[in-house]
This record gives structure tokens, sequence and C-alpha cells, in this order.
């Protein structure tokens, strides 16, 4: 029995038997090693999954809370968004602070947890930065502290990705070309441009005035407008019969209602293929392609060794970048982005402000009389010129109250590239910062308790004396990234007050509705009708 035993299993396994089971073992092997793989990766992918989506939140949230920062727990489903706009109109007496109304999130969440306070925005923590120190820090440190990019795809674009939404080396090449654009010297020699656009502007509500010698009109369609610096657009309209200044075209996507709807439906409205994005688009192009046409037939003028027109920004322009051509020049497709920039975001922000000034001035007469008799004192019944304006103390007053009281711009924000330590708060890469300029140009402590009424005596000795040394104000943002056009702006504004003074008294009319919102800046809802009565 034992030998029939030792016989079997001495007996040799079939080759083909052999192969067939190495083939199995050699399967198995690589399903498990496949199995293991996959089952890594699974793992891998998860816990990364599971840190972007709720660890590393926590963590910040942690980092945070442990420096005295207070606000709501992170959550997956969360948003703490919420609409900004109320469409409803307010009372006048109603209007000592609107930031409830037209910054409701920012507001809402230091209301509620202090200054010291952030908020989510989906994944993103959002930190509020009010201390004056660390705002000062944030605004002068580039390095650290990184523009947040647009994210509403057209309208991004249409507002241009010239100097505002450049970063190193391209924002300091581009910054040193366009600086001298909008020195004050170079300024001084569009004056005479600025008195002629906004001249045009008031002789056509001159035409409107009745036997009475006064009018009732929404004056706010005509601010919007007036590109003081228009005879670019001029020189477009004229190719195109119905051309649209940058500005005009941005305003069109009012017709989506952008300040009624979340966040979130506002970005699916912008991407849809609906027949505003697709108007858009083709004012877009048409715009480029114009601009594009004249800045080559100017350059081709330069180079024929024709004098450079230096009658608006684009010559100045033109004729900086030609001293910088040789070495880090900007090329034509830079130069178009630029003007985008320059007569639409400005402009932007140069409409509104010289709309809440009429505002302003219609509802506190006493200080439209003051600045008129400056107006009047300084040149009698003459056209502006830019000695004159800097010696109009009451009229700036005015508009760096009203700056104060109604920025454009209610808020900066900037993303967190390194972790950084300033004084007492430490910062992780990562999260973003928010400046609340509205709420700190209405902030009590800052500024009093009548911080939220309109008192241009404030700024009697200057915007220094009246912040007390603290940067508590900043319209046109601080540091090396101040506005570039800041200068240009106010230059408009107190060409336009100064014509409009002299020949009107104004009031609000009846038919006013008093809605400020938000749509890229702060805008009167419902326009501005005003009372004109000529003097």
């Amino acid at each position: 029995m034992c030998v029939e035993i030792l016989i079997v299993l001495s007996d040799p396994i079939p080759h083909k038997h052999t192969d067939t089971l190495m083939e199995k073992v050699m399967l198995s092997s690589s399903l498990t090693w496949f199995v293991t793989a996959v089952g890594l990766l699974v793992a891998v992918g998860g816990w990364k999954l599971l840190n972007w989506l709720l660890l590393r939140p926590k963590k910040l949230e942690t980092l945070l809370r442990e420096q005295g920062f207070h606000g709501n727990p992170y959550t997956l489903f969360a948003n703490n968004n919420s609409s900004s706009n109320n469409t409803k109109p307010m009372t006048l007496s109603d209007d000592k602070d609107i930031a409830p109304r037209v910054y409701s999130q920012a507001d809402h969440v230091i209301m509620k947890f202090g200054k010291n306070s952030f908020f989510w925005e989906g994944r993103t923590l959002k930190v509020n930065i009010t201390n004056p120190e660390h705002i000062k820090e944030v605004l002068t440190n580039n390095r650290y502290f990184k523009k947040e990019k647009p994210n509403l795809m057209r309208l991004a674009t249409l507002l241009g990705s010239g100097l505002p939404n450049y970063e190193d080396q391209q924002w300091h090449t581009h910054r040193k070309i366009i600086n001298p654009a909008f020195h004050l010297e170079k300024l001084k020699v569009l004056t005479s441009t600025m008195v002629q656009c906004c001249d045009d502007v008031i002789t056509k509500w001159e035409e409107m005035l009745s036997s009475e010698g006064k009018c009732d009109i929404d004056v706010w369609p005509s601010i919007q407008n007036l590109a003081c610096d228009n005879s670019l657009w001029k020189q477009l309209s004229r190719r195109k019969k119905n051309f649209r200044t940058p500005y005009q075209a941005s305003y069109t996507y009012s017709e989506i209602k952008i300040s009624s709807h979340p966040r979130m439906v506002v970005l699916i409205m912008l991407l849809l293929p609906n027949s505003v994005n697709r108007s858009m688009i083709k004012i877009d192009r048409e715009i480029e392609a114009s601009i594009e046409a004249i800045v080559s037939k100017r350059e081709k003028a330069m180079k024929d060794g024709e004098e450079v027109n230096k009658s608006d920004l684009l010559g100045i322009l033109l004729e900086s970048n030609s001293k910088e051509i040789k070495e880090d020049g900007m090329s034509n497709r830079e130069i178009v982005e630029e003007c985008n920039t320059f007569y639409l975001a400005g402009q932007e922000t140069t409409a509104d402000l010289m709309v809440w000034t009429v505002v302003m001035l219609s509802r506190y007469p006493e200080w439209q009389t003051r600045a008129r008799e400056e107006v009047f004192q300084v040149f009698g019944n003459r056209k502006p010129d830019s000695d004159g304006l800097n010696r109009l103390k009451t009229v700036t007053m005015i508009l760096n109250e009203v700056l104060r009281l109604y920025p454009p711009v209610l808020f900066f924000n900037r993303r967190v590239q390194k972790d950084i330590k300033m004084q007492n708060l430490s910062l992780p890469a990562g999260v973003k910062v928010t400046l609340p300029i509205l709420l700190i140009h209405h902030d009590r402590e800052l500024w009093g308790d009548d911080a939220t009424e309109f008192k241009p005596e404030r700024f009697s000795e200057g915007i220094a004396k009246a912040t007390k040394g603290r940067l508590s104000y900043f319209p046109f943002g601080w540091g090396p990234r101040i506005c570039i056009g800041q200068n240009f702006s106010l230059m408009e504004a107190k060409i336009f007050l100064t014509l409009l003074l002299q020949r009107f008294t104004f009031e609000l009319s009846p038919a006013y509705a008093h809605a400020p919102f938000v749509f890229l800046t702060l805008k009167p809802m419902h326009g501005a009708q005003i009372i004109l009565h000529k003097l």
C-alpha cells in the first residue's frame, strides 16, 4: 500500500496542467496587486477629498478661533452667502446707514460676531480685516496678499484684464509705463477736453428747461454716458453708427437683474448662451476691434514721424509706451486691455461719485450753497482750469465725504499666498481676507457717533487729520496698488460740479426713489431724479 502511494506521488504532473496552474497563480497575483493598487488609490483619493472638503476647512477655522475670531461653524452644505441688495426704495429719513441694505453679508457677520470675525463662501474661509494697522499691512505687502481673480467670466473680460488684475513683474512693468499718463502735469493737458465733455452734458440739460427755467430730469443716464476723456469714444462712434461705450455695454448685465439673485444663480446665468451673454460677447469683440484699429493707426502715425495726439489718455499712454518699447513695452493687445480698464472701470467709479454728490448736495442745500459760493469766488463765470481746481477746498471736502459714505467699491478681497504673521494675528496660506471699505468708513469707533451722517467739515483740515493718522479711509485703495486713476477721477468730478453749480441750483424731485444697490459698484437703482433751476 505504501508503495502504491509513493508511486502515485512521484508520478509527474502533465505539462499542460503545470502551465494552467502557473497562469492561475499569476492571474491571482496580478488581480491581488490591482485590487490593492485600486484600494490604495481610493484610500488616498478619499483621504484627500475628506481633507479638502472637511479637515482643512475645520483646521483653518480652529486656528482663527484660537486667535479670538468668531463666525458660523463650517459645514459641508451651509452657505453663508446672502443677497446684498434690496430692491425696495428707502425713505430718506432712514438713510442713516446703507450697509445692512447693500452689504448685508459682512454687516450681519460683524454685527453678530464682532470685528474679529470670519465667514464662509463654500469652502473658502474669508476673514474680515478691520484693524487699521492690519489693513495697512494687507494693502502694502503684495508678496503675501494677492488680488482675488474675478470669476464672472464675460463680465470680467469686459472689465478688462489690465493693470488692476496683474501681479508681480507684469504689474510692475505696466505700472511703470502707465504711471506717467496719470501724473498731475499730464492731466492738466486733458483739462480742456474734460471741460468740453462736461459742458456738452450740462448744455443739453439747459435745452430741456421749461419756460419757467426749470426741469425735472433723471441725471443718472447722462452722467453714466459722460466719459470725460471721450475723444476716443467719439472716434469709435464715428466708425459704428450704434456704437456703445464699454460703460453702456457693461450695464447691459443689469437686464438679468443681477442684484436680486444668489451668487450661484448669477454665475450660471453668466455662463448660459442666453441673449444677454451673446449680446455682451458681440459688443466686447466690437469694442476691442475698434480700439485696436485706432491704436494701430496712431502707432503708425508715430512711426511716420507725426506728432502724438495728447488730447486724450490713449495718446499719453502711447507716448509713454514708446519710450519703453525697446525693453519692456506693452504690446498692442495689452494697450487695448488697458484702454478697456481706463474707460470702463475708471469711468464707472467716477460716474458713481458724481451722481451721489449731486444727490447729497440736493439733500443738503446749505452745502450746495457753500460750494457754489466757492466756485464763483475762484472762477466767476469762467470755465474751470487746473490751477483753480486745486483751490476748491469746500468742493474737495464734499467729494471726500461722499466717497466716505458712498464708496464706489464696497470691499477689497485678497488671498493669502504664504503663511504670514501680522502683529498678534497669524494667517495661513489659502484663506482670503476681506477689507470691508464701507463698514470701515461708517465705523463709529473710528469716525465718531456721527459716522453715518453727511458732514464734509470733518475733512476741513485734510484726510490725515480726519482719520487721525489711521488707515480708515481708502476709497481708492492704498499702498503700491492705489488706484492709478485717482487724480483723474477727482479732477473730472470737480470740473463737472463746477460747471453744474455755475448754471443751476438743484433739489431732489418728488419722484426720486432712494435705493442704493450694488452692480459692480454702488449705484442708484432707480436713477437720480433731480429738479434743476436755472441761475
